[in-house]
C-alpha cells in the first residue's frame, strides 16, 4: 500500500522510543485518518516527502539533556513554519519542542508516573473545555517544561506558529478523556480529513499485487493456523487467483482435529488452492530428546525452511518453472520493531522496513516477498479479513504460536504421552469457555503440560499423574494484558 495513495491527510508520528507510541499511531487510524509510525530522527526529507498536515513527536525514555538524545532533522521547526504545518508533542516530544523554540527544560523535582489530575486554567484550542474543568491524565516523565515560549504547564501552545504540546499521554486508556483530546486537535484546530477506510486498503493491495505479479508468475504461501497468514493469501488470491499455491504443514504440533478444520475453511470456505503435508514424523524425530525451548523453536524453524524448499521444487517441476513470489503476512508492529527508536543503541536502516516474521528464512531465498498487511495493525487485519469474507469464526481464533504446542509442553513433546494429553485437555478447556459464552471476550486461553506430577483420587484410588495448567488473558491489543 502506497501512502500517498490513501484518501485522507497523512499524519506521521517520529518516534523517540515511547513504549506508547504504537498506541498513537492506532488511536489516530480509529478516527479513520491515516498515520504511520517512522524514525525520530529521520532526514528531513523523509518527513516531507510525506506531505503531512500534522506530525506528532512521541515520548521516550531519554532526557533532553543527556548528552546525545535523540531529536528531529535540523531545519524541522522551519519546515513546520513554513508550510504551515501543525506539531504536537507528546511528553519528551513537548521537553524537545519547547527546548528547540528557545524554552527551558528542567530535570523536575520528582518524577510524576501514574494518573494525575489535571485543570483547565485557560480554555485553549488543544484542551478546550471550560476553565475549572478537570480531567484525570496518564504521566511518565522526569523532566519537567519550566520557561515555555507560550502556553500552560499540562498543555501548551503556539497558536500563530502551529505548535501544541502535552505533558501527559493522551493515548492511553488511562487518559479517559485522552481519545477527544486527540479527535479535537485532529479535526477543530487542524482541520484534518478523515477518509481512511479499509474498503480503500483492500481495493489499493488488490491493485498493487496485480502490477507486482507478472501476468504468468506464480505465487507460493506457507499457511498457518493463525489469522495473518490466511487473511495474506485471501487478499493475493483475490489479486491472481489460481497462481496462488498454498501450503499448510501439519507438523504433529497442532491443536485437536485442527488440521481437518482449518482445511475445510481454506477449502470450503475461502476456496483456496491448498497442499496439505503431513510431516508428523519428520518434526517429532527431530525433537526428541529437546526440552529447551529456545532449541524447540530453531528446530522447528528449521524443518519448515526443508518441508518449504521440498514444495517450492516439486511446484517447480509440476509448472514447469520456478514460482516467482513468496507471500508473507508481515504485521505493522513486526515493522516498526524492525527499525528500533533511536537511543536504543541499534541503528535505523530504512525509515519502513520490511521484518520477516517466519523464524528462519533463507538469506540466500530468490523468491520476492509479497507483504500485503505490512501497514496494518492486528485489529485492521481483522476488519479486513470481514470484508473478504473470512468466516467470523476463523478472525475470532485465538493466536496461537508458531512452535505450535511444543513450546506448551514443557519437556520433550515425544515422553509421557504429553502431545495427546494436551490437545484433549486444551479442547476441552476451550469448550467450555465456549459454551460459558465467554471465548469472544478472552483474547488468548490455553493449556500447558508441566514436567511435574501430583497425587490425586479417581474412582477412589490412588494416582500420581502429570499436571497440566490453564491460562486465560484478556487485551484488548494484544500488548497489555489481564
Amino acid at each position: 500500500m502506497d501512502p500517498k495513495a490513501v484518501k485522507s491527510d497523512l499524519v506521521p508520528i517520529l518516534d523517540f522510543g515511547s513504549q506508547y507510541t504504537h498506541l498513537i499511531t492506532r488511536r489516530i487510524r480509529s478516527l479513520s485518518v491515516f498515520s504511520l509510525c517512522i524514525s525520530g530522527t529521520s532526514p528531513l526529507s523523509t518527513i516531507t516527502s510525506l506531505n503531512p498536515k500534522v506530525v506528532i513527536l512521541s515520548g521516550g525514555p531519554h532526557s533532553v539533556h543527556a548528552d546525545n538524545s535523540p531529536s528531529f532533522a535540523d531545519g524541522f521547526v522551519e519546515w513546520a513554519q513554513s508550510n504551515g504545518v501543525f506539531v504536537l508533542g507528546i511528553c519528551y516530544g513537548l521537553h524537545l519542542l519547547v527546548q528547540r523554540l528557545g524554552g527551558e527544560v528542567r530535570v523536575g523535582e520528582k518524577q510524576e508516573y501514574g494518573r494525575m489530575e489535571i485543570e483547565v486554567e485557560k480554555s485553549c484550542g488543544i484542551l478546550g473545555g471550560k476553565v475549572g474543568d478537570r480531567q484525570v491524565v496518564w504521566m511518565s516523565h522526569g523532566d519537567e517544561a519550566a520557561t515555555l515560549p507560550n502556553g500552560g504547564v499540562a498543555a501548551v501552545e503556539d497558536k500563530y506558529r502551529r505548535f501544541f504540546g502535552l505533558q501527559y499521554h493522551p493515548e492511553v486508556t488511562h487518559s479517559p478523556e485522552g481519545m477527544e483530546t486527540l479527535r479535537s486537535f485532529l479535526f477543530e484546530v487542524c482541520g484534518v480529513n478523515a477518509g481512511w477506510k479499509m474498503e480503500d486498503v483492500m481495493d489499493e493491495e488488490i491493485k498493487v499485487i496485480s502490477n507486482m505479479v507478472g501476468p504468468d508468475d506464480h505465487v507460493i504461501c506457507a499457511l498457518s493456523v493463525g489469522v495473518d497468514s490466511t487473511v495474506a493469501a485471501t487478499l493475493v488470491h483475490k489479486a491472481i487467483g489460481d497462481r496462488l499455491h498454498c501450503v499448510f504443514v501439519d507438523n504433529g504440533l497442532l491443536r485437536y482435529k485442527e488440521r481437518e478444520r482449518v482445511m475445510e475453511t481454506f477449502e470450503r470456505d475461502l476456496h483456496l488452492p491448498v497442499t496439505c503435508v503431513d510431516v508428523t514424523e519428520q518434526f517429532l524425530s527431530k525433537l526428541k530428546g529437546v526440552v529447551d525451548p529456545e532449541l524447540k523453536r530453531k528446530i522447528i524453524g528449521k524443518e519448515f525452511i526443508c518441508v518449504f524448499d521440498a514444495f517450492a521444487k516439486e511446484l517447480e517441476n509440476n509448472l514447469g518453472k520456478k514460482p516467482v513470489f513468496f507471500v508473507q503476512g508481515t504485521l505493522y508492529p513486526d515493522v516498526i520493531e524492525s527499525c528500533p527508536p533511536p537511543g536504543t543503541g541499534r541503528t535505523h536502516s530504512h525509515t519502513i522496513k520490511s521484518h520477516h516474521n517466519v523464524g528462519g528464512l533463507p538469506k540466500d531465498m530468490k523468491l520476492k516477498l509479497i507483504e500485503p498487511l505490512k501497514l496494518l495493525f492486528k485489529d485492521e487485519v481483522l476488519q479486513l479479513g470481514r470484508i473478504l469474507t473470512v468466516p467470523y469464526s476463523f478472525l475470532k481464533r485465538h493466536p496461537f504460536p508458531g512452535p505450535g504446542l511444543a513450546v506448551r509442553v514443557l519437556g520433550d513433546v515425544t515422553e509421557d504421552n504429553a502431545l495427546d494429553t494436551l490437545r484433549q485437555v486444551d479442547e476441552i478447556f476451550i469448550q467450555l469457555i465456549k459454551d460459558a459464552g465467554i471465548y469472544d471476550s478472552i483474547w488468548q486461553a490455553f493449556a500447558v503440560f508441566l514436567p511435574v506430577k501430583s497425587v490425586g483420587v479417581q474412582g477412589d484410588q490412588r494416582t500420581h499423574s502429570h499436571v497440566v495448567a490453564l491460562r486465560a488473558v484478556t487485551s484488548q491489543d494484544g500488548m497489555t494484558a489481564d
